[in-house]
């Protein structure tokens, strides 16, 4: 298998300042100081670092405020790194960061610092051969890489399982499905977007894990005429990403875990 893009999305959400950015002093929560780092910069250097990762593409509101980054600085002398203006919805600044990108894409987020490149590679060798695909992590895994990492569960009747910020866009077909979305602004305040795109049924199944992880993705496989798959993946910790100041906390000490191991 040959390494695959990869698409960060860094952006802001709307004007209002993120309270960790506001905490540092900084523009955007990206910059903000994890571990005594800016948070693009853990994600940024796992996936620079990543034999899976051919090509990486950021998508930031104010490509300058990278500007400063050494990293990035590096990377993007090097060719290894292109960087996007991100639009005012999440879908367009998804398509902006494509263009002129290779598909299979993987696409994830700058908060998600405790990435890792056993983490893509898992996610990549699960998700190759769909057109679309979506990590998540099993509850007991990511409370077993921490018991305060993550608070929201989808449970299914197989088990509860939590997203990971990570999403496999295998053809250029594929990534037409996220038009569905594009609405200005966070499409989870449109339900009857998300109904129409979904389906009412499939999202009452997905909501109360009416059957299994598998059987709900393949109800939205073939709502979309597309196979949309579920990738488990066996770290917990790509399930916690950081938000809050509690969730820095959390990411902070398995940072710390990791390097004296």
């Amino acid at each position: 298998m040959s390494a695959v893009d990869v698409i960060l999305l860094a952006g802001r959400r709307g004007e209002t300042l993120d309270p960790l950015a506001q905490e540092a002093g900084v523009s955007h929560k990206c910059l903000s100081p994890v571990a005594g780092r800016p948070m693009v910069l853990h994600a940024l250097t796992t996936l620079a670092e990543s034999a899976d990762v051919a090509h990486i593409h950021i998508s930031i509101d104010d490509p300058a405020v990278l500007d400063a980054l050494e990293t990035v600085v590096r990377l993007r002398s090097e060719g290894r790194l292109t960087i996007s203006k991100a639009q005012p919805n999440l879908v367009d600044s998804v398509l902006g960061a494509a263009q002129g990108a290779q598909f299979p894409l993987i696409i994830t987020t700058a908060d998600n610092v405790l990435l890792t490149g056993a983490m893509i590679a898992e996610f990549r060798a699960g998700a190759q051969g769909a057109d679309a695909a979506v990590a998540f992590a099993p509850r007991d895994a990511v409370l077993a890489a921490h018991p305060d990492g993550q608070r929201r569960f989808y449970r299914f009747s197989d088990n509860a399982y939590s997203n990971c910020n990570s999403y496999w866009i295998g053809n250029a077909g594929a990534l037409k499905a996220a038009e569905t979305f594009r609405s200005g602004g966070q499409f989870a305040k449109y339900p009857a977007r998300i109904i129409g795109a979904f389906g009412l049924l499939n999202l009452v199944r997905f909501r109360f894990g009416i059957g299994t992880l598998e059987q709900a993705f393949a109800r939205f496989s073939r709502r979309f005429r597309m196979e949309i798959r579920p990738v488990i993946l066996s770290d917990g910790a790509a399930a916690i990403d950081v938000d809050n100041v509690r969730t820095r906390g959390v990411a902070e000490e398995i940072l710390e875990r990791r390097a004296a191991a």
